[in-house]
């Protein structure tokens, strides 16, 4: 029996191990592969010189936090449309009543949250 406790602790372990490289792994890898920051700011811009674009301010572009409102709001409505596809595709096989109802449910919360979003002007793309 403790052969089999000391097995399957091996194969947590393991696991634990694993999700801690795939979770550290990346912040790792962007620090030995990220470029150095240098005060030559010819070098930031050069890839717009070579375009035959004069570059105009920094190199680097700054966005309004709105625009990552809208990225978040679309992944969400993408995750739900992977949710949506299945239950259609076996829509009406057995229980058919219940999925319908499950599915209006689904679909009336996420008009909700749209409704709500919009209350709160999430929408509305406010220049400065």
């Amino acid at each position: 029996m403790n052969d089999v406790l000391a097995g399957d602790l091996i194969y947590v372990a393991a696991f634990c191990l694993g999700g801690l490289v795939f979770a550290v792994g990346p912040f790792i890898v962007v620090h030995l592969l990220a470029a150095r920051k240098t005060r030559n700011s010819a070098h930031k811009t050069g890839q717009y010189i070579e375009c035959g674009m004069e570059p105009i301010g920094d190199a680097w572009i700054r966005y309004s936090a709105v625009y990552y409102l809208y990225a978040l709001v679309f992944i969400a409505f993408a995750v739900d449309v992977l949710y949506l596809i299945p239950v259609a595709l076996v829509y009406n096989r057995q229980f058919a009543i219940r999925d319908f109802v499950e599915l209006v449910m689904f679909v009336g919360i996420l008009s909700l949250v749209i409704v709500y979003a919009w209350k709160k002007g999430v929408f509305e793309w406010k220049r400065r």
